[in-house]
């Protein structure tokens, strides 16, 4: 199983879990891109994370070439759900120096429209693994 399967698979186990959506993005965080979720959270974030789910499976439009966009996409995640969409992007830009053209700026983008999708309620928790496998895995497009 390749890691963007990985990710969808551990979306679909949470989204089971009964979670309010910020807690969902949290666990996703943690589970998928080593943000832990307690209070010294950012420190783990500022590090870029850690990969849990190692390996590819990404959009060739998504895939930078390395084995972290797994964690790239949940690190993000968590981080949108506990500061917001337009300070992850600033962060993302700034201080992540991931160009919005890139492939780590559009995952970025993806991380930020799931996120706020599922905390708004237009995307259920339930299909966040289809989401998933739909927006980012290249075996499914």
């Amino acid at each position: 199983m390749d890691a963007c399967a990985a990710l969808a698979e551990t979306a679909e186990h949470l989204a089971t879990s009964g979670h309010s959506s910020r807690r969902f993005l949290v666990e996703l965080g943690s589970a998928a891109g080593g943000v832990r979720t307690g209070p010294l959270w950012f420190i783990d974030a500022g590090l870029g994370g850690r990969n849990v789910l190692h390996g590819r499976g990404f959009r060739r439009r998504l895939d930078d070439g390395t084995d972290g966009q797994a964690r790239h996409f949940a690190g993000l995640v968590a981080v949108c759900a506990r500061l917001g969409a337009p300070l992850t992007r600033w962060l993302s830009v700034h201080v992540g120096r991931d160009a919005p053209d890139s492939a780590d700026g559009r995952l970025t983008e993806s991380a930020v429209a799931f996120a706020t999708g599922i905390r708004n309620g237009t995307l259920e928790q339930s299909s966040a693994a289809e989401w998933i496998r739909r927006e980012l895995c290249a075996s499914c497009g």
